[in-house]
């Protein structure tokens, strides 16, 4: 149990299994990768709901790895030699050169019960990998692993109570389903490590590079690749355009330029395809006009930033709750003036209550028009049912919703928007104005991360400040989109 020859882990044959170039080159090439602050925010965030469940069970016990891994190993040999018989938290095993460090183990039926925490909301088909690796080292050890799960957030769990987090986690038996795949790991581990002995291998890119993750090693493996066709056939847009582009493919035509017209089996693909090859947009503006003629005023372009914590910090909320902390108003009246209001609450408090207040300075009366209405209107749904005494008023805005996506989706085409109607890729082919002058925050994702380094207590004043400016910027920059693509639409 205590043998200390380990080069391989948890970790390390999950890449493995995704594919053998990305183990190796993990640990041969590391400085190729090219990792992204989505994927470490992702695994930030992962940290963050592990260290929470063992908070939750006051009488385990973590084994540290201050001293290093053998010295872990050695820790929860002597724990288990010595009868501890409550939850142990980072248990740290070796077999057959492979080391792993389970989430929470607790004492169970005469054995052990083996919980891998995860930062979702279900099981994952990734997770049973990780989980078969745990148990076969374990049990190569003499570990007796009566159960194990995947210890994830329950969506239904609310929390109603301050700092009342029972249960905020549930756990889902999978033993049955690891057992198959635990008797087939001594021969994962062997191909795993002879891989990580040998050369580089040989591997084309192709779907695995982001299944279940992206690579980080993708650009270093597609460098011999020819640069991609200036408008790739997957451009075409919606079910009946990728079957389309998929059938192209299998011919040897990946430029959308090389197709044929008849190879279109719908108008919208057509337009497409006629747009992409002329460079001019297709633009139906007569259409536009008759779509919104009833779009009454006052009309509010409205757009909301919210922030989703895996782990609920205030009343009334669930795990990964679309919580509203920003929105943005732009108020154009009949004779064309405009007007604008603004909310954002950054300082850690729950901000609902003062953005739905801060809604009700919005026209009683007129169109409230979003891009992507739907999440809007859960915003303001959601907003309602937390505040009985706001409930008509935000009632009334989410009744009077109407969308300008599907409008731009279905009388507007520019090659320059690549298949997507986002409105980041819209505004730039009708406006002088885009999103590339911002700086810091320049998407929902960048505006969570804002939020988060925003609500931390030890920041600066004066960071504060930047961020708060950086927000207001870009949320204002979405409604003013939507007022210039409308505009631009109708003329």
């Amino acid at each position: 149990m205590t043998s200390h020859r380990f080069g391989l882990s948890k970790s390390k044959i999950s890449l493995f299994e995704q594919c053998p170039k990305r183990l190796w080159l993990s640990v041969h090439r590391p400085e190729l990768a090219e990792e992204t602050d989505n994927v470490r925010a992702s695994f930030a965030a992962g940290h963050v709901v592990g260290e929470f469940a063992c908070s939750l069970l006051s009488d385990g016990i973590m084994v540290d790895a201050d001293y290093g891994l053998a010295a872990a190993v050695d820790r929860t040999a002597d724990l288990l030699t010595n009868g501890w018989d409550r939850p142990i938290f980072e248990a740290t095993f070796a077999h057959d050169g492979v080391l792993i460090r389970a989430d929470i183990i607790e004492p169970r039926d005469g054995g052990w019960h083996l919980a891998e925490v995860k930062n979702t909301t279900g099981v994952k088909a990734y997770h049973i990998g990780d989980i078969a690796t745990q148990l076969w080292v374990m049990r190569g050890c003499g570990i007796d692993v009566r159960s194990a799960a995947v210890r994830h957030l329950d969506r239904s769990f609310t929390l109603t109570r301050e700092g009342d987090y029972a249960g905020l986690y549930a756990d889902t038996p999978v033993l049955a389903m690891v057992e198959p795949i635990t008797a087939r790991r001594a021969e994962v581990v062997a191909q795993a490590r002879a891989t990580l002995g040998g050369g580089e291998p040989e591997r084309e890119p192709g779907d695995h590079c982001d299944d279940p993750f992206s690579c980080p090693f993708k650009a270093y493996c597609c460098r011999h690749l020819p640069p991609p066709p200036a408008w790739p056939v997957m451009l075409l847009p919606d079910a009946a355009g990728k079957k389309v582009a998929r059938g192209l493919l299998a011919q040897g035509i990946t430029c959308l330029t090389q197709a044929q017209p008849s190879a279109m089996t719908n108008a919208k693909l057509a337009r497409v395809h006629a747009a992409t090859l002329s460079g001019e947009a297709w633009h139906d503006a007569e259409a536009v006009r008759r779509e919104t003629a009833d779009w009454a005023y006052p009309r509010v372009f409205l757009d909301f930033e919210t922030i989703q914590f895996a782990i609920p910090r205030w009343l009334g909320t669930s795990p990964f709750t679309q919580v509203p902390f920003q929105l943005s108003a732009h108020i154009e009246a009949a004779d064309g003036t405009m007007d604008h209001i603004e909310f954002l609450a950054a300082d850690g408090s729950d901000p609902r209550r003062a953005c739905a207040e801060a809604l009700a300075a919005l026209p009683a009366t007129g169109a409230v028009i979003a891009w992507n209405a739907s999440f809007e209107r859960q915003c303001l749904v959601g907003l309602a049912a937390q505040f009985p005494d706001l409930a008509p008023m935000l009632q009334s805005l989410a009744d009077r919703l109407v969308d300008l996506l599907p409008v731009a989706r279905r009388h507007y085409y520019h090659r320059d928007i690549r298949g997507s109607w986002s409105i980041k890729a819209v505004l730039p082919t009708l406006s002088a104005i885009g999103y590339d002058d911002l700086v810091e925050v320049k998407s929902g994702t960048d505006a969570q991360t804002a939020y988060i380094e925003a609500i931390d207590p030890s920041m600066e004043p004066e960071r504060a400040a930047a961020i708060r400016d950086a927000l207001l910027d870009y949320c204002r920059r979405d409604t003013e989109a939507m007022v210039q693509v409308l505009t631009a639409l109708t003329r």
